[in-house]
């Protein structure tokens, strides 16, 4: 049985932790290297830093704080945002990330997976999908939220899969920030078409919508933002909560 993990993510804008409703109307809540440190001694099981502006403005990955980040932390980093290369990559993780999450290039130039597959294998790479419920069904989004695609999720998810990401990032837009639950649905469906894990985001604003995205979403990860931020929900007590509720998970 593996283990359930849960995972703080720290939205970056100019090296401060932002965090807004459905993309859009981000405040600053304050310091990333501080946020990070905290979720290290509190017990997270990994962090998620995104750099939410490096594509838009068409920037470099945030080398210098990925690599300040790494040297103050003792859980696994995954870092996102402004990748285009492979040699992007390769430095990501050479500055101390574990993983990188790859977005809007992976629409452009899905065989990206491929050779970095070749190169540092398929666990140190996570596909990240921003979706918004679209009719019956959902699309992705790109460029942090702001371009709209025609690309199923659900068709997504598979293709990315096929070409080599080890685990997928999944971001229900609608629900981001809004704090009354995962979508379940969109969860439940990607797991049944996928063998990678799967990362839920967008939503929680309980445990027990965290419990939810374990048990009916049938996610293997649980990443938040706000709720962990303003310490509305402390992950020790929410460990504690999930493994009463039979939910196998690692204990601090």
């Amino acid at each position: 049985m593996l283990t359930r993990r849960i995972i703080p993510c720290l939205d970056v804008l100019d090296g401060r932790v932002v965090k807004g409703r459905k993309f859009k109307n981000l405040t600053d809540v304050g310091d990333a290297l501080e946020f990070a440190a905290r979720y290290s001694a509190e017990g997270a099981d990994e962090l998620v830093v995104l750099d939410i502006s490096a594509t838009l403005e068409g920037r470099k990955p945030f080398y210098g704080l990925v690599e300040q980040i790494a040297a103050k932390i003792a859980i696994p980093l995954t870092v996102g945002g402004g990748i285009r290369t492979l040699e992007e990559i390769l430095m990501l993780l050479r500055l101390g990330a574990d993983k990188v999450s790859l977005n809007t290039i992976l629409t452009e130039n899905i065989d990206i997976l491929a050779r970095a597959a070749d190169k540092v294998g398929s666990q140190a790479l996570v596909a990240a999908i921003d979706a918004q419920r679209s009719g019956s069904g959902w699309i992705i989004k790109t460029k942090s939220g702001t371009h709209e695609t025609e690309i199923s999720a659900l068709v997504w998810a598979e293709e990315v899969e096929r070409r080599g990401a080890g685990e997928l990032l999944v971001t229900s837009i609608d629900r981001d920030g809004m704090k009354d639950g995962y979508d379940n649905e969109l969860l439940s469906q990607l797991a049944s078409r996928v063998r990678v894990p799967i990362i839920a985001s967008g939503g929680a604003g309980t445990r027990e919508h965290i419990l939810d995205a374990l048990k009916i979403g049938r996610a293997d990860a649980v990443l938040a933002a706000s709720v962990f931020h303003f310490q509305e929900i402390r992950i020790a007590e929410l460990k504690t909560f999930l493994s009463s509720n039979g939910i196998y998970i690692r204990t601090t």
